[in-house]
């Protein structure tokens, strides 16, 4: 395996949990409050992007506590048993962004009831919440990230398509809404394969390409979804020699893929910035604490968050961004 995967490996934190202490606190107890963050993993860079817009956060409300915790791999028992922790210490506000809504929602139910704060991200579906942070509609997200794949690919021939988790509810909801456009739109495109499971890992990416190429030698696509699925993706794509023959696009970030834009196994990412959504979960949680609602047209004084689009309990930005080997040097992150 190549550098570039070993180095993402050696991010990841072994044990059941991280924590980092964000904020400290002003001397009068009374108006303390803890805000909570449970990412998906801890050590990973895309979460680390997430956790400098909590510092930023903390820094700007004094009186506010912020910490983020993230288990050792993408497992959703762990994740809920992290915050059945957490709901014990009665924290005020959880943000989670959650691996499989199903397995969380008793403990959500939980801390709900204890009349702690829930707001998730990238966790439409969770049943039980106060507020969903979304940087964009996901469906239409998917319809983008399908346009991409298809004008790369001429608008004919085969593809594969990757997720982090078969539970996870938005790379699922943009996965749907790609297969269902490319039905309508690209006739001439054809899925191959069931959607590849990469648990947000590198290496298992790279190893499930390597299938999708041998079993199916005149694959012109492939379409990511975990930030770590383009590095796989391209490594086994650059080591078979067909940066010039296939196109890959994925969300990821600058920081994961540099290598791979600029030699054409990746051709575009896209994404929006972990940093801000993590600073709008925030702002969606003080404002639940202080009884003011968010409502469709509401400003949340964060860039692509200037017009949220309210519906029921989940707030839609409008915050994606296109990266390709041209542009890259804009997103240093």
């Amino acid at each position: 395996m190549r550098n570039h995967i070993r180095k993402l490996r050696t991010l990841l934190v072994t044990g059941v949990a991280m924590a980092t202490c964000l904020a400290v606190l002003p001397a009068q107890a009374q108006e303390e409050k803890t805000f909570a963050v449970v990412v998906k993993v801890a050590g990973d860079p895309w979460w680390s992007r997430l956790e400098e817009g909590l510092v930023e956060f903390a820094a700007e409300n004094p009186g506010i506590r912020v910490f983020m915790q993230g288990v050792s791999q993408a497992d959703a028992a762990l994740q809920a048993q992290l915050i059945e922790d957490l709901v014990a210490q009665n924290v005020d506000a959880l943000g989670i962004v959650p691996i499989s809504p199903q397995t969380l929602e008793p403990v959500i139910a939980k801390a709900r009831e204890k009349g702690i704060v829930v707001v998730t991200h990238e966790g439409e579906t969770q049943p039980t919440k106060d507020y969903d942070i979304e940087a964009f509609d996901n469906a239409a997200y998917g319809v983008h990230l399908m346009d991409q794949l298809a004008a790369g690919m001429g608008e004919e021939g085969e593809y594969a398509v990757f997720v982090g988790r078969l539970t996870n509810v938005s790379q699922n909801i943009w996965v749907d809404a790609a297969i269902a456009h490319q039905k309508e739109k690209y006739p001439n495109m054809t899925l191959v394969g069931d959607r590849n499971e990469t648990g947000e890992d590198a290496a298992t990416a790279y190893r499930k390409t390597l299938e999708l190429l041998a079993a199916y030698p005149n694959i012109k696509g492939f379409q990511g979804s975990s930030s770590n699925d383009p590095i796989g993706i391209g490594q086994a794509v650059e080591e078979a020699g067909l940066e010039e023959r296939t196109t890959v696009v994925s969300t990821s970030l600058v920081s994961l893929t540099r290598d791979l834009l600029e030699t054409g196994a990746v051709d575009v990412i896209s994404f929006w910035d972990p940093k801000l959504a993590g600073q709008a979960m925030m702002v969606a949680a003080l404002r639940k604490i202080n009884n003011e609602p968010i409502e469709t047209g509401d400003d949340l004084g964060i860039v692509g968050y200037e017009s949220v689009t309210v519906v029921d309990d989940v707030v839609y930005g409008a915050a994606w961004v296109d990266v390709t080997a041209e542009n890259m040097d804009e997103y240093d992150f």
